[in-house]
Order: structure tokens, then C-alpha cells, then sequence
């Protein structure tokens, strides 16, 4: 069974998603912040609004 999805405030940099996610999958969370960053970026900022829903959501 896999680990519950839960925000990492304690080690996050904004809402603590990023870290959340690397715990719960087995990443980096560097990694994951940069492909945030180059979603955002290529995606035309939709990435935003999944990272504002995950961390409104999530806890």
C-alpha cells in the first residue's frame, strides 16, 4: 500500500507540494520543482492552477 498524498510543510518552499509529491512517489523534489517550473513555462502557466488545486486539496 502506498503512502497517503500529504503536503510537506515543514520541508516545502511554497505550499509544500513539491515535497509532498517527491514523498509520496519516490522523487527528487528538486526535480519535481523543475518540471513544475518548465510546465508553467511551456504550458502556458496550466501547471499554476494544478499546483494551486493540489495544494488547496491535499492535506
Amino acid at each position: 500500500m502506498k503512502n497517503k498524498l500529504k503536503l510537506d510543510k515543514a520541508n516545502g518552499k511554497l505550499m509544500g507540494v513539491c515535497s509532498g509529491l517527491a514523498n509520496w512517489s519516490g522523487m527528487d523534489a528538486n526535480l519535481l520543482r523543475i518540471i513544475f517550473v518548465l510546465a508553467t513555462i511551456f504550458g502556458f502557466g496550466s501547471a499554476i492552477i494544478i499546483y494551486l488545486a493540489i495544494g488547496l486539496i491535499v492535506d
